[in-house]
């Protein structure tokens, strides 16, 4: 029987192993997360491993749910080592979920703690943990993990201050904010909701915003807040793109309508998304960044749970609409105007992994290495299987050696490990071509392939996001 996260687990040749040797050592430049650039700021501790766990991870949340464990444990506020009791319960029921070597690997590789957490263990463990916990704040953590950059989600209405502090203090890891302006027209089928977010808006960026143009001239003001304080680039997570040609001047009259509180259609909402994305296009243009477009997710779909705990609550779903045609002509129109950014595609509906890499190969530029690239497996496609069809089709259709990595996408500090999880399959698939004869093993080709290596693990991602 093969030991528990032994040295070699997922690595499945001897040239994977030695392939991992290189990838092990390279420092993370995590490109999309969800961390709290306060708690990095501040150089945060947490006071129990309950909090550190629990507090913001929806997937600990639905695996939780899932196995019929209280709210009250859940997202409610019950006695911090009852929640961990609740956790340690779930975990056994994780068999083949990455839950399970996640919190096993975050356990070992920052607290040294190898015994198997269950319900037998959870008090042991939950002691073991936050005796520790004093000597580990967020910064320490990412410094252990070997962290360099990390790009948080932030929105428009953001001031930013906790930016601007970490960036000041001159601490380590760097730490950007991404340009997330989804409010912008994701609220719009909630006037009231929208209402209130246009006016923080206006507050933050001091200007009325009565139309269009006062909104597009509020994201610009907003965009320059954000580049002054180091963004890399823009995020946008939207069901799918709609496939239908830019209209600002009924988009006009949408902003209009929707500022005096009449109700607004999914249809009318969509040329006003055209708006903002061609905005935040441009702009990438203009300035060199990045555009990201997570494509999708079906959002909030529990009434219970967004009356109860709100949004983000772990009741998303993966969505099955169509999405080649909205892409390839919002691709197509800012290729003919010569206003296509750096982007990277994510989906979250598996089925579309050889759409996505085709449509990514489909705007590649001579003189430019991947203008546009497939992103890493996102959401509910992070764990090792996820990783490995991606892997696939990316080196089959696409092409491996420009890939950026991975990236957490995750609330988590603790979450880095990902990373090592993505390495180890990563060297797996690139070494399991040498073993079976379909990539020569000998020096000079070794010597590549390690150079590729770094490369997917962090260079990659360096130079794509302007950070070399």
């Amino acid at each position: 029987m093969t030991d528990f996260l032994h040295d070699e687990f997922l690595l499945t040749s001897d040239t994977a192993v030695e392939l991992y040797e290189v990838a092990k050592t390279q420092p993370i430049v995590d490109v999309h997360n969800h961390l709290v650039p306060g708690d990095i700021a501040s150089d945060r501790t947490w006071a129990t491993i309950a909090g550190l766990w629990l507090d913001d991870d929806h997937y600990k949340w639905r695996a939780m749910r899932l196995a019929g464990i209280d709210e009250q444990l859940i997202t409610g506020d019950a006695d911090p080592a009852d929640r961990f009791a609740a956790w340690a319960q779930t975990l056994p029921r994780l068999i083949g979920n990455p839950l399970y070597v996640w919190t096993h690997l975050e356990l070992r590789r920052v607290f040294g703690v190898t015994e198997s957490l269950g319900p037998s263990t959870a008090e042991a463990v939950y002691a073991a943990v936050n005796e520790q916990l004093g000597d580990w704040s967020a910064q320490t953590m990412l410094a252990h993990f070997g962290v360099e950059f990390v790009a948080t989600t932030d929105s428009p209405i953001d001031d930013l201050a906790d930016h601007g502090a970490h960036r000041a203090s001159g601490a380590s890891p760097t730490m950007a904010p991404t340009f997330r302006p989804d409010s912008a027209h994701g609220l719009l089928a909630n006037p009231e909701e929208w209402n209130a977010w246009i006016d923080e808006l206006e507050s933050v960026e001091g200007v009325t915003i009565s139309d269009l143009d006062s909104l597009v001239s509020a994201l610009r003001s907003a965009h320059a807040r954000f580049r002054a304080a180091g963004c890399k680039a823009s995020d946008h997570g939207l069901a799918a793109l709609p496939d239908r040609p830019r209209d600002p001047e009924a988009a006009d009259g949408v902003v209009r309508r929707a500022r005096w509180g009449e109700p607004i259609t999914d249809d009318e909402a969509d040329l006003v998304l055209l708006e903002v994305m061609h905005l935040t296009a441009t702009l990438a243009v203009e300035h060199e960044l990045v555009m990201q477009l997570h494509l999708g997710p079906l959002r909030n779909v529990s009434p219970s749970l967004m009356a109860t705990v709100g949004r983000d609550a772990g009741a998303d779903v993966m969505g099955d609409r169509p999405q080649a045609a909205g892409l390839a002509r919002f691709l197509g129109d800012l290729d003919a105007a010569e206003t296509l950014p750096r982007t990277i595609l994510y989906n979250l509906n598996p089925a579309d992994n050889e759409l996505f890499v085709s449509m990514a190969g489909a705007f590649a530029r001579g003189g430019t290495e991947s203008q546009v690239q497939w992103g890493p497996p996102w959401w509910f496609n992070d764990h090792d299987e996820g990783m490995r069809r991606q892997l696939d089709v990316l080196a089959q259709i696409g092409q491996l050696a420009g890939f950026v990595g991975m990236l957490t996408d995750s609330r988590s500090i603790l979450s880095m490990t990902r990373h090592e999880l993505f390495r180890r399959v990563l060297c797996s698939k690139v070494g399991d071509q040498v073993e079976v004869g379909l990539y020569p093993g000998d020096a000079h080709h070794r010597a590549e392939l390690n150079e590729m290596i770094v490369g997917i693990c962090s260079g990659n991602a360096k130079r794509f996001f302007g950070l070399v």
